[in-house]
């Protein structure tokens, strides 16, 4: 998959790409990493009555419990929303147990996209686990996160199923863009994790003259920018906040485009440099 149709969205409603498994992913999300308790609550519940339908969590987030509860009390039918979590390595050792224990925590029937979240020793008995609770319908689609070029093409031919995505490290100023190719070639979406940056870069990308020049000439935030930038890429995105200003601001990316010139100058910002461990 190497471009995604936006001619559908409007602010408020995220257009939806179709995955392999036959089931729909829109391509804005709420990210929650590193929210809990109530906070978390709040911006899940206040990302679906946005528009937001895609929710991002994961076993080591510590807040599965939190991201179900936000997703029931928002009265949005179960069924409208995606939810993906991931297994962490740690987990794939008993990853039949640990499914069970993701389903519990969210309690919402079933998980939309389950993740592993990094590649290991095991990862493939995992991935296998995975593939079983798709059979057994605890799960409905399976994906991987930090997997680059050696990792993909290792893991792709010990499975089954294709991954409906790949969710690695992508922003302006690492692009990714040999992983990322590889991986749309392979007909599998490219999910962005940090896409403003994350723990390593947000503070100076969110000050960036290049990105505040090109966010003046539209009338939007730097931010707004940086997600349009990701999905004319074909790159999708869930970025994470809890301020519902934020929140509604993210999915309001529909109503103007980027021209060749300003996705030209945002790739030259550039610095190959990734802050995921792996």
């Amino acid at each position: 998959m190497t471009g995604i149709d936006l001619s559908g969205g409007r602010n408020g409603k995220a257009p939806v790409v179709k995955l392999s498994s036959g089931y729909g992913l829109p391509v804005v999300g709420l990210g929650t990493y590193a929210l809990h308790g109530s906070t978390c609550v709040n911006a899940v519940r206040t990302a679906l009555e946005s528009g937001y339908r895609l929710i991002d969590t994961a076993s080591f987030y510590g807040n599965e419990r939190e991201v179900g509860e936000g997703v029931r009390a928002s009265g949005v039918p179960r069924e409208e929303v995606v939810v993906q979590t991931k297994l962490y390595p740690n987990q794939y050792g008993h990853a039949a147990r640990a499914i069970e224990a993701c389903l519990s925590k969210l309690d919402l029937g079933y998980i939309d996209i389950l993740l592993l979240h990094h590649p290991a020793s095991n990862d493939v008995s995992a991935y296998r686990a995975i593939e079983r609770a798709i059979r057994d319908g605890k799960v409905r689609s399976a994906g991987i996160s930090c997997y680059y070029i050696r990792e993909l093409d290792t893991f792709l031919p010990q499975v089954d199923l294709k991954p409906v995505l790949v969710q690695n490290e992508v922003h302006p100023y690492y692009l990714d863009t040999p992983v990322v190719r590889h991986i749309q070639e392979a007909d599998i979406p490219v999910q962005a994790w940090y896409p403003l940056g994350g723990r390593g870069y947000n503070r100076e990308l969110m000050t960036d003259p290049v990105l505040r020049d090109i966010a003046a000439a539209h009338g939007k935030s730097l931010v707004q920018v940086i997600l349009r930038w990701d999905l004319q890429r074909g790159v999708t995105v869930i970025p994470g906040s809890s301020n519902p200003k934020h929140i509604r601001e993210n999915i309001s990316i529909f109503d103007f485009e980027l021209s060749e010139n300003e996705m030209g100058k945002i790739a030259a910002l550039n610095r190959n440099e990734k802050h995921d461990w792996y």
